[in-house]
């Protein structure tokens, strides 16, 4: 009957050769002859040997593992990073253990604790805290190997992955003032860390808050969007300004329908996530508005449901397979060369257009949509 652990041993005595000399081969270090190693591997493989890698990770200080956490496993947005750090530890061999923060710093700060006691050997993390993030500077203090991604905490010198959100959204809605549009409402998050207000960026920008790029996304996204009006020289309207403060769809459509039956109601909405369109799309069928007869939309961020939509959805799409792999690649080189100097790398999205922004006539520019 065969053991329930092959050990080195009994290779070695199934191939007649000493226990060191299977430790060799097996190991894939030092000398062995080809003959030798041929049937030290035979005998390995008749035997069901499998190599003990917890052992291996002790004498080597590395556990070829790597730990993610990220906001939400849920949303299309994380998952597509999470399939490019996926496809770069998969090809290279090591194994990944993913966490789930659901926005939460007091879960976060439990995922990394896991994280370290499973010893992995760096960890990328997309943080909910931006500001303050002890438990992120304690694992950096720790010589965790760490790569933060979508944003960045203020302070904290390690590599980063994000995206030109102001530029990006400074260019998408600039496409929107072009066509004509100058009520173009905002739906977007606008939740997190920090102490940033409505009030504090509408007020210093341009060129905006100075720790803005410490913010989250959605409030890069707002400056971008008023720098882009500074640009037009045409002056942002606060009401069209319509702050979810959560990830949430339901509350981003109720927002939406609001400010589409107001009496002065946006002529284009140009949304700040995945999350935020979804809740906007809910909010045009309650209405009943046309995309873009009644209403044009721009979308921050690429969902694939928009390709199928008739017509189809613009949206800002960002690159967030490539992030994932990016990021991936930081760590392990980080890994390897843990002296080297922090990145802090921003991607560039790219505007698909499908059909959902109208260009107005003349005469409809500067009025609100029809209420309906």
């Amino acid at each position: 009957m065969r053991k329930a652990t092959t050990t080195i041993a009994d290779v070695a005595r199934r191939a007649n050769v000493s226990t060191a000399t299977a430790g060799r081969v097996l190991g894939n270090y030092g000398y062995a002859s080809e003959a030798v190693r041929k049937k030290v591997q035979k005998a390995a493989h008749e035997l069901g040997y499998r190599p003990n890698h917890l052992a291996r990770s002790l004498i080597r200080g590395e556990t070829r593992t790597i730990g993610v956490v990220i906001g939400d496993i849920q949303s299309p947005f994380y998952a597509r990073i999470i399939r490019g750090i996926s496809d770069v530890a998969q090809s290279s061999e090591i194994g990944l253990i993913i966490t789930n923060s659901d926005e939460v710093v007091d879960l976060e700060r439990k995922s990394v604790e896991l994280l370290m006691d499973k010893k992995v050997d760096g960890m990328i993390v997309s943080p909910c805290d931006t500001i303050n993030a002890a438990h992120l500077r304690a694992a950096h203090e720790a010589g965790v190997p760490m790569v933060l991604i979508d944003r960045r905490v203020r302070g904290l010198d390690v590599d980063s992955i994000s995206l030109d959100n102001v530029g990006s959204a400074r260019a998408g809605v600039a496409d929107l003032l072009r066509a004509g549009h100058r009520r173009i409402a905002l739906v977007a998050e606008l939740a997190g860390t920090g102490g940033m207000t409505l009030d504090r960026i509408m007020t210093t920008s341009p060129p905006g808050p100075p720790d803005i790029h410490f913010h989250y996304p959605s409030w890069q996204r707002l400056l971008g969007y008023l720098l882009a009006h500074h640009d037009a020289g045409i002056a942002p309207q606060p009401e069209m300004i319509c702050q979810v403060k959560s990830y949430s769809a339901k509350v981003a459509a109720e927002k939406a329908v609001k400010i589409l039956r107001s009496d002065a109601p946006p002529t284009a909405i140009f949304t700040a996530d995945g999350v935020m369109s979804a809740g906007v799309m809910a909010a045009t069928k309650e209405v009943g508005a046309r995309i873009p007869d009644d209403i044009s939309l721009l979308c921050f961020d690429d969902m694939d449901w928009m390709e199928f939509m008739v017509p189809g959805i613009d949206a800002i799409s960002q690159p967030r397979m490539q992030m994932g792999q990016m990021a991936a690649r930081l760590l392990m080189e980080q890994i390897s060369q843990p002296d080297a100097e922090p990145r802090v790398m921003e991607m560039v999205p790219r505007h698909i257009q499908r059909g959902s922004i109208r260009a107005l006539l003349p005469r409809e520019e500067g009025r609100g949509g029809a209420a309906l």
